[in-house]
């Protein structure tokens, strides 16, 4: 049996999860999610612990034993905690501005400035010029959002601009007059 899959799902105060028709939505003070469940796949709340379960021992329920669980338990954490990625930004006239909750602008070096608009249920923080803050109740959708910014300018090896993620660890290269 999964490892991950058969150890159970605490819920913690406040958090509801209500599961309907291969349906599985869970509601908390910071907003719900929905997921909905593979067929070979059954969710039980007992107590106050969620249970998932697999109908047989094929290869592809065994896998989507495990997966489900992380996903309903990430799924637990975001509407009672929510999920954070922050990020930094290195190099001279490099800078981020908010633009409201939901916009960023990025001065990264580039003729213009770059626009970046969050999909439905992600934030943006900007502390400082140097550093962005991406806050959302879905896992997923948070980490997929630092990414793409992220992605807009990579840190490069030499002189380590760009942007990167909060302790990220860039490794550098020697320039051509080093021998």
């Amino acid at each position: 049996m999964s490892r991950v899959g058969k150890s159970p799902i605490p819920l913690p105060a406040g958090v509801s999860v209500s599961v309907a028709s291969g349906e599985v939505t869970v509601s908390g003070p910071k907003g719900s999610l929905r997921h909905r469940l593979p067929e070979v796949i059954a969710v039980q709340q007992e107590g106050d612990v969620l249970v998932v379960t697999r109908a047989d021992d094929e290869r592809e329920s065994r896998a989507l034993h495990g997966l489900t669980r992380a996903l309903l338990n990430n799924m637990v954490t975001g509407v009672h905690e929510g999920y954070r990625k922050d990020l930094e930004i290195v190099g001279v006239g490099y800078r981020a501005t908010a633009k409201g909750p939901g916009s960023l602008e990025l001065q990264l070096g580039f003729s213009h400035p770059v626009s970046v608009q969050a999909p439905e249920g992600v934030t943006f923080e900007v502390p400082s010029q140097t550093a962005i803050r991406v806050l959302g109740i879905d896992k997923q959708a948070v980490g997929q959002v630092a990414a793409q910014i992220r992605a807009l300018r990579k840190p490069e090896p030499y002189k380590g601009k760009g942007i990167r993620y909060a302790g990220e660890y860039v490794r550098r290269k020697a320039g051509k007059a080093a021998k």
